[in-house]
């Protein structure tokens, strides 16, 4: 059972299938009610023109026996008296059931010629005038045998005054024909009901399996993908504009950001692997050297290899973390006054860093991870800069900025936006003893943006680099 509606196609056909039989069952019943009903009531008009004429006989004092009652097995009558007994009958009548009265032959007793005239009063008050004719029509159901045939009949009585008593007229119509249609629509509802829902269930399998092919499609692909490890591969797109073409567009956006992520990780991996190497090495080198000789031990040599590796495994422990989604935690903090502690600390400075702006600019953030990004910018233009290094903090609208010039060459256009990758590197003549890693921008972006800010590099005044970073103030 779970196998067969663990598809949406085959769950859909089901659905579909059911909906269409329920609605098929309630709409049959209520045909077949109205078809009864309708015939019924047709049978019932029949019965009373019938009896009104038969009573129209009566009323005009016409003798029973020439009453000429209709003969076939159509239309049954019986004329009754006041007491039930019976006065005239229809030919061939053998059997009857659901009138005043069962018998079948008149009463010999009761029979008299039509005549006098006179008044009686029904059983409601109403009062009749001698060969008046009732408004009122009693029906009823019910059998009679003619000729050896019986059916069920439909039953109307008018009452009629006489002389000086009240007779009743029976008078039936068959419901053979009201029977017969409602048969014949069963029969047929029965044979088609069925057949029509095969035909719902073949076109909703059919459909529905043309409108999931795609789906299978994209399935197998991904699969594919999953077992080669290739996420240079796409899933295939439908020439449609639903929600399926919708579907494998989305999976492929997903496909290209997460061959991204991989190429990036990767890369990052083997940057890495490369900027730990050489210090690494060159620690090495000196400590066997060391061991060997010594006095040729170069002490500070391995303090600074020793310090660079420290920076670096700082670096990538924060971009590790970056990565990983964590969000900033602290609370307000004054950031022209973090600007002027940042560059307060530094000491041995190539340049000069002259840091404008003393009014209070709040923002909410870490404020390690925002010191490191103010860090990052002096210590890139401190590399950069020809004579002098200038910080600005200002608010601009919603925002605080803070902008690091230097007066140096400056960055082309075409790469201000590569130096925010990791580990790059504009001037391959440097050395990387002076250059750094190449990941003090990419973690200051980094950490701009898990801010809700952004960094951005022009050209500064003085024709070098402005870089420009903007951070959300917090309102007070």
């Amino acid at each position: 059972m779970k196998r067969l509606f663990g598809s949406v196609r085959a769950r859909a056909t089901i659905g579909a299938t059911l909906v269409v039989a329920v609605a098929l069952v309630a709409a049959g019943t209520a045909v077949l009610l109205s078809l009864r009903s309708n015939l019924i009531q047709e049978a019932a008009a029949q019965a009373d023109a019938t009896a009104r004429q038969v009573a129209s006989k009566v009323a005009a004092r016409t003798a029973y026996e020439d009453l000429d009652l209709p003969d076939d097995e159509d239309r049954p009558v019986q004329v009754v008296d006041s007491k039930g007994r019976l006065l005239a009958v229809s030919d061939d009548l053998e059997r009857i059931s659901g009138t005043g009265t069962g018998a079948v032959h008149p009463d010999p007793g009761a029979l008299r010629e039509p005549g006098g005239g006179g008044d009686d009063e029904d059983d409601d008050g109403d009062r009749l005038e001698a060969g008046e004719i009732s408004d009122e029509v009693e029906r009823g159901e019910g059998t009679a045998t003619v000729d050896g045939h019986t059916a069920d009949y439909r039953f109307s009585a008018v009452e009629v005054e006489n002389d000086d008593d009240r007779l009743t007229v029976w008078a039936g119509a068959p419901l053979a024909a009201e029977q017969g249609a409602v048969s014949t629509a069963q029969t047929v509802m029965l044979i088609g009901l069925p057949l029509l829902l095969v035909v719902v269930a073949g076109v909703t399998w059919g459909v529905t399996g043309r409108a999931l092919k795609p789906v299978e499609g994209i399935r197998r692909e991904m699969a594919a993908i999953t077992a080669s490890e290739d996420l240079g591969r796409r899933v295939p797109e439908p020439a449609t504009h639903d929600e399926i073409a919708r579907l494998a567009r989305a999976t492929n956006a997903t496909l290209t950001a997460l061959q991204a992520s991989v190429e990036r990780q990767r890369s990052f991996v083997a940057d890495a692997s490369h900027e730990l190497r050489s210090p690494i090495a060159s620690l090495r080198t000196q400590l066997e050297v060391g061991l060997a000789h010594p006095e040729l031990l170069d002490v500070a040599g391995a303090v600074e290899d020793t310090v660079r590796l420290q920076a670096l495994a700082a670096d990538l422990l924060l971009l590790a973390r970056l990565d990983a989604g964590e969000r900033p935690t602290g609370g307000r903090l004054d950031l022209g006054a973090l600007v002027r502690e940042e560059v307060s600390q530094r000491a041995g400075d190539r340049l000069p860093v002259t840091v404008h702006g003393g009014a209070a600019v709040e923002v909410a953030g870490s404020r390690g991870q925002l010191a490191r990004v103010v860090g990052n910018l002096v210590d890139n233009a401190q590399r950069h800069g020809a004579s002098r290094v200038e910080v600005r903090v200002r608010a601009d609208g919603p925002e605080a900025v803070v902008s690091v010039a230097d007066d140096g060459a400056g960055v082309p256009g075409p790469e201000r936006e590569r130096i925010f990758e990791r580990f790059v590197r504009l001037d391959d003549a440097r050395s990387r003893d002076d250059g750094g890693a190449g990941l003090g921008l990419a973690i200051a972006r980094d950490v701009a943006a898990r801010h809700g800010g952004t960094l951005h590099v022009r050209e500064a005044p003085e024709g070098g680099a402005l870089f420009e970073l903007r951070l959300p103030l917090v309102s007070s």
